[in-house]
């Protein structure tokens, strides 16, 4: 009689495919379950562990990142292992990771910029949020792009927490971000810029703001930058009025103090200026071959069939003069090869975490899961992933209970170890990564850093050999030193 799924002679093999917060999740509460062994695969295209804490957290927010360090734990679990530079659907086929595992759970997150849908968008000088933010967190896909930090005048269209990061890079200075992770061609072109003003541009007003109370007061703490908010910039409609004193919304009526704050303490005399402007929309970006200025309308504040205020655009129009643009105006989920996929929400459909063939009518697709951004739309911080990533789980577990899971030919790691050799895939393993690790932190110390990121797959690659080739020889040798003779 076979044994049953979950015992430790027939273990429950999970692939999680994406390395981020959510996954990590996922893989801890599958781990909690004291009745069952699962054997854990968690795989990531980049060598890099952690998704977005690595590459999407801020250089200057360092104590955000410390949440990795629950992550390692998860990964020292004896049944955890850790693929990285492996590329789901190109590395692996869906079909083949179908042969290998009982379940997968998707968690590659939502890795592109929604669109405005206005004219000039596309201008040279006009770039999504993410992407400037990737740039200077090192990440391997964008460490070539370019942005004109010649540019005095900035827009940055969107009222998030990513918005807040973007600004507060432009308008730091270099000794206030010397010290940080950032990476080192980021760092070198910033000490050089030009950037003098900085256009926060949202569209509705300060009540309806995105950002955290954290985020919007520390753009008043900077060294060399004025948060500038016009009085008339700060003055509620009545829905929004009631709303704040209503104290609903401890959040909002924070933010809302801490613009008014900003509005009365006016212009501080530093070298750069923040200026916030709510209420206005962009409608086109101007420019011949290049951003040369961004026309935006003014919007009212009207309530929407859900009690909700929405903005709509007035007959009253201005154009400012900037040279360079930033959007954040939300993320979309990219489809995963061969997995269902809702491109109106940008989301894998799914009930509960459960993966469905269409939206809301689907059918389950037995064994396939989703979590965080790709499962529920790019919402929430760091720690919303966490009960979004139980609650999957326990649909996976449940699916188990009632033998539902997939029926894989060949549940067996080291025989989908062996398929990665035989194709010369050089996987990195979460022991590689430490290694990778310890380089960087090193790499940082010259400059009093964290650590100074490797911003290249193949140069990642060569730090892992050589590190861990030079252990293994001084390991070697303390093997072969004759301990020392005791004293006389």
């Amino acid at each position: 009689m076979a044994e049953p799924l979950g015992s430790s002679a027939n273990p429950l093999r999970v692939a999680i495919i994406g390395s981020g917060p959510s996954g990590f999740y996922a893989a801890a509460h599958l781990q909690s379950q004291d009745d069952l062994t699962v054997e854990i695969d968690m795989f990531d295209r980049l060598p890099t562990p952690y998704g977005l804490v690595r590459g999407g957290v801020a250089p200057d927010h360092q104590k955000i990142k410390s949440v990795t360090k629950a992550y390692d734990r998860i990964a020292a679990h004896p049944d955890f292992r850790f693929y990285g530079n492996v590329s789901f659907g190109k590395d692996m086929s869906h079909a083949e990771f179908l042969n290998y595992y009982h379940a997968i759970i998707y968690a590659v997150g939502a890795q592109t910029d929604r669109h405005m849908g206005i004219p000039g968008e596309n201008l040279p000088g006009s770039h999504p949020a993410t992407e400037f933010v990737a740039w200077y967190n090192a990440h391997p896909d964008f460490a070539d792009h370019k942005f004109d930090l010649t540019q005095e005048n900035v827009a940055v269209i969107g009222l998030g927490n990513v918005a807040m990061d973007v600004i507060r890079i432009l308008a730091r200075t270099p000794d206030e971000l010397t010290e940080t992770d950032i990476a080192d061609y980021a760092l070198d072109q910033l000490k050089h810029s030009s950037v003098k003003s900085i256009y926060v541009l949202g569209r509705r007003g300060p009540a309806q703001s995105a950002f955290t109370n954290p985020e919007i007061k520390e753009l008043g703490e900077l060294d060399d930058a004025s948060v500038i908010v016009a009085q008339n910039e700060v003055i509620l409609d009545p829905v929004s009025r009631q709303y704040i004193d209503s104290g609903v919304d401890r959040v909002a009526s924070k933010n809302v103090e801490i613009l008014k704050g900003f509005a009365a303490q006016g212009d501080t005399g530093k070298p750069r200026k923040i200026i916030m402007r709510f209420c206005v929309s962009p409608v086109e970006i101007i420019g011949t071959d290049k951003v040369e200025a961004i026309k935006l309308v003014k919007n009212e504040l009207v309530p929407n069939d859900k009690g909700d205020l929405k903005p709509k655009p007035t007959d009253e129009f201005e154009t400012i003069p900037v040279g360079l643009v930033f959007r954040s105006v939300g993320y979309k989920g990219q489809a995963v090869p061969d997995v269902p996929f809702d491109d109106k929400s940008g989301t894998i459909p799914n009930h509960l975490g459960r993966v469905l063939t269409a939206p809301k009518t689907g059918e389950q697709v037995i064994g396939e899961y989703a979590v965080g951004w790709i499962k529920r739309g790019p919402s929430g911080i760091i720690g919303t992933n966490k009960p979004d990533s139980v609650e999957t789980v326990n649909s996976l577990l449940d699916d188990l209970r009632a033998g539902k899971l997939l029926a894989p030919a060949t549940p067996d790691r080291d025989k989908m170890e062996a398929l990665l050799n035989e194709r010369g895939i050089q996987y990195v393993t979460f022991e590689d990564w430490h290694y990778l690790d310890t380089v960087e932190q090193e790499r940082g110390e010259f400059r009093s850093a964290p650590r100074l990121k490797f911003s290249r797959v193949d140069e990642m690659l060569k730090a892992i050999k050589e590190r861990k080739s030079a252990t293994q020889e001084m390991q070697a040798a303390a093997a072969a030193t004759p301990p020392p003779l005791p004293a006389d």
